[in-house]
């Protein structure tokens, strides 16, 4: 593959590129020292988001043009910086376009033929994670993709007499009450990673990364009183689980309802009354932080309104969802600067995809609205995953609005589906 020398020294150590102001028309040729810094910015700063736009609507300078003389001249300067543009390399072109975002990706792509082969070949779209659901009765279990409206069925005996407790990178981590068996388990390769017994009540439990990493750590929190807690940790080939006591600096009380996410190497947990607590599994150090609870509307706070919260992480950034039955969903994040909960009128591109024990970030996806929160909910036979967009504040469907906290904790979990779905019926 070319890199930018190699185009360059083929021209003669110099570069043409084309105006993209609708003011100029002249192109401007630079030496080659200065053409590399230019391309590399342009690259790093997305100012190719410009240049397609411009490219894009250059059809439409004619009907501001009134002069015969000065149309033609122009038309012409146009056609010229088209062909200019059109000489650049697919290795170049490539390089470019995989900088972008998918939607800059899509816009670049319907500039020409050549622009849409490039930019297809480098193009990157995430997968939306799939809701599994965990049947009352039987081994068979239920795979619900969002992004194609279509449900995938697998007979998974293994999970037999099992409760799921959390999800991340497509493995389930899940519970056998009856023997105390915790294990990790992945329901696309079946495989299975045993882990030390252990007596979980009310505790809900989270791991920091695939149990195939040998820097996966699994935390978990119980409630021994008003100022004490008691936090169990674990990971894939230990021979017990290490527990210890820890004293609260502010009142913690932990129970179901707590929010579990790892962020940044550490394990954040939301209690049931809003406030945060902070687990260092290197420094073994437990932190109840002095940040005030998300301040939500006085109608939010009515039967079951603490069950009817979501965590998730994205980028670094710590973003919880509060729910009301009657109300829109308020989103707020974290500003760890300040250390307040900041309401969030968009999310910049980024969809949601929460459930009681495990939520989700994604962005790049197709067949799904970015600004939008998804909730472990489908209707209309299969046909339509109830979600919230911040763009429009409203439910999809109408009139959906759900009262998230009397949901049955353990029904369902989005999980990361697998990269080959030719197996699944």
């Amino acid at each position: 593959m070319l890199e930018f020398s190699d185009y360059f020294e083929v021209r003669s150590r110099r570069i043409v590129f084309p105006s993209i102001g609708p003011g100029t028309s002249v192109a401007c040729s630079i030496p080659l020292e200065k053409s590399l810094n230019i391309v590399e910015s342009l690259v790093a700063s997305h100012l190719f988001t410009c240049i397609f736009a411009q490219l894009n609507s250059m059809d439409s300078l004619d009907e501001t043009i009134t002069e015969n003389k000065r149309k033609g001249s122009k038309e012409k300067n146009e056609t010229l910086e088209l062909e200019t543009w059109s000489d650049l390399p697919t290795e170049l072109l490539e390089l470019i376009f995989s900088q972008l975002t998918l939607d800059d990706n899509v816009r670049a792509s319907m500039v020409c033929k050549r622009w849409n082969s490039a930019a297809i070949s480098v193009r990157v779209v995430n997968k939306s994670p799939w809701l599994m659901y965990f049947p009352k009765f039987g081994n068979l279990y239920e795979f619900y993709d969002p992004s194609q409206r279509k449900t995938h069925s697998l007979e998974l005996p293994e999970l037999n007499g099992s409760r799921v407790c959390y999800t991340k990178d497509g493995w389930l981590l899940l519970y056998r009450p009856k023997s105390h068996r915790v294990f990790f388990f992945n329901p696309f390769t079946r495989k299975v990673i045993k882990l030390p017994k252990f007596e979980l009540t009310y505790q809900i439990v989270a791991f920091s990364c695939a149990p195939t990493s040998s820097d996966c750590i699994l935390f978990t929190v119980k409630h021994i009183s008003p100022t004490i807690v008691a936090i169990s940790t674990c990971h894939a080939g230990a021979t017990k689980w290490v527990t210890v006591n820890y004293q609260n600096r502010l009142p913690f009380v932990s129970s179901i309802w707590n929010k579990l996410v790892f962020c940044n190497g550490l394990f954040y947990c939301l209690s049931l009354t809003g406030w945060l607590g902070v687990f260092d599994p290197l420094e073994r150090t437990w932190n109840v932080l002095s940040v005030p609870p998300p301040k939500c509307p006085e109608n939010f706070f009515a039967k079951n309104w603490w069950k009817g919260k979501f965590m998730a992480e994205h980028d670094g950034d710590l973003l919880v969802i509060n729910t009301c039955s009657s109300e829109n969903p308020i989103v707020f994040k974290l500003d760890q600067e300040k250390m307040v909960w900041e309401e969030m009128q968009s999310l910049e591109g980024v969809t949601l995809f929460v459930s009681f024990l495990s939520s989700h970030s994604r962005t790049d996806l197709l067949g799904i609205q970015r600004n939008s929160v998804y909730f472990s909910k489908v209707r209309f036979y299969g046909r339509r995953c109830i979600l919230y967009s911040l763009n429009d504040s409203r439910y999809y469907p109408r009139k959906q609005c759900y009262d998230w906290g009397e949901q049955n904790p353990f029904e369902n979990i989005w999980i990361e589906p697998p990269k080959d779905f030719s197996s699944f019926s």
